[in-house]
């Protein structure tokens, strides 16, 4: 059996050490001499399959190609970074100007260039702020303006946001009351008013991004909420920045504000197709006095967030607004050609028209005219389990690869996945 500092010596692992650490190193060198025990392997082996054994990265996350056909899908990390945004991280990996002033030497205000692009792409915003997430903005707003007070808010839009985790439970443990009032499918201006008093901290308007009531329904429009007269927060959850033709019915931070909003809270992660992170735009006394309290320091983002919001803001297209406008004839043509390839390989495929969805808690019911290719049910699991892995949804006895979300260069990849799942 060879010793371990022996084996470890090999220049190949003396490198993995550099990149992966040497607790990896040694568990893979340690594993590779108990096969060795067991009589699995040769014991001049030993390098060479520790070597094979190491992951390829020093984190366990590994990148997915997302072929399930929804855009923002949350168990994949929802919105892909742009590789404006990658580069962006990778600059501010190291010491950074975060909150440093580089002309003046003196203290500066934290992430002032991820600021300043918000705030162009929301003029009508007097002031912004960002936290780590949209909940964390809603928490902050229901900490800063209704600890102790209430929250008038629709029955309607008491919404349970994924996991578990209900907006009404959010709101109750930052001390806040909830006002509820109208009924679950309908609320009236009238509701609203009646419930209105000296104890009230703001009217919360929450978009029901996750689902959709549809019948005999009835509810308030911003703009009539804004005579009321206490503040109106508005979550309007998908992080749409202004309107898009493609999503009549999803409320953007522009349009809501126009209308009187005096608070809006959004995730960057979705529609924004940046990093998790919530947004606060709106009025300048009230986003101050968010960004003042001191649960805001609780609820800052890392040097890293804010990076890639502003290299989000100010850089090319991100990716979930490619794949959100991707031409279905294009997308048709690329299926096309997969299950071509694959088919002269011997793969049973075929390409089908099908639909993709937003995902992600945004534009609830909007169907996306999409491609996949279809392959046997059975290949799911390899695909799941190879390099890259390839994760896509079983509909009728089939797994079908949905291109929707997928950009053109990984093409080929697939490619190679399946026929390697396949053989």
């Amino acid at each position: 059996m060879p010793r371990t500092d022996a084996v470890l010596a090999d220049p190949r692992l003396v490198a993995a050490v550099e990149r992966l650490g040497r607790t990896a190193v040694k568990d893979a060198v340690v594993h590779a001499q108990q096969r060795v025990r067991q009589g699995e392997i040769e014991p001049e082996d030993v390098a060479d399959v520790a070597l094979a054994a190491l992951p390829r990265h020093a984190t366990s996350l590994r990148p997915v190609v997302n072929m399930t056909g929804v855009l923002l899908h949350t168990n994949l990390g929802r919105a892909p970074l742009s590789p404006a945004a990658v580069e962006a991280v990778t600059v501010a990996a190291g010491a950074t100007d975060v909150e440093f002033d580089l002309e003046s030497g003196a203290r500066a205000r934290r992430g002032r260039g991820a600021i300043e692009a918000l705030a162009r792409a929301v003029p009508d915003a007097e002031g912004v702020h960002v936290v780590n997430n949209n909940a964390a903005a809603l928490v902050l707003a229901a900490t800063a303006l209704a600890a102790g007070r209430e929250i008038v808010i629709s029955r309607g839009e008491l919404v349970e946001i994924g996991d578990g985790f209900r907006i009404p439970d959010l709101l109750v443990s930052t001390g806040a009351r909830l006002r509820e009032v109208g009924t679950t499918n309908r609320t009236a201006l009238a509701d609203y008013r009646d419930a209105i008093g000296p104890q009230t901290g703001f009217v919360l308007k929450v978009h029901p991004s996750n689902f959709r009531v549809e019948g005999f329904t009835g509810s308030v429009e911003v703009a009539e909420l804004t005579g009321l007269g206490v503040p109106v927060v508005v979550d309007i959850g998908s992080g749409l920045l202004d309107r898009d033709p493609l999503l009549p019915e999803e409320p953007d931070a522009a349009s809501v504000l126009r209308v009187g909003a005096d608070l809006v809270t959004a995730s960057g992660d979705k529609l924004l197709g940046g990093p998790q992170a919530g947004l606060l735009l709106g009025r300048s006394d009230l986003v101050e006095r968010l960004r003042r309290h001191p649960l805001a320091r609780a609820l800052r983002v890392d040097k890293l967030t804010l990076a890639a919001l502003e290299a989000t803001l100010r850089g090319p297209e991100p990716p979930v607004r490619q794949a959100l406008h991707a031409d279905p004839i294009i997308l048709g043509e690329r299926a096309e050609a997969l299950a071509k390839a694959l088919c002269q390989a011997g793969v049973d495929a075929a390409a089908v028209t099908t639909e993709a969805t937003v995902g992600g808690g945004g534009a609830p019911g909007v169907r996306l005219p999409s491609t996949a290719v279809s392959l046997p049910e059975r290949l799911a699991g390899p695909l799941r389990r190879g390099e890259p892995p390839v994760v896509g949804r079983v509909e009728g006895g089939r797994l079908l690869l949905d291109l929707r979300a997928v950009p053109p260069d990984l093409d080929g990849e697939v490619l190679a996945a399946v026929l390697r799942a396949a053989s």
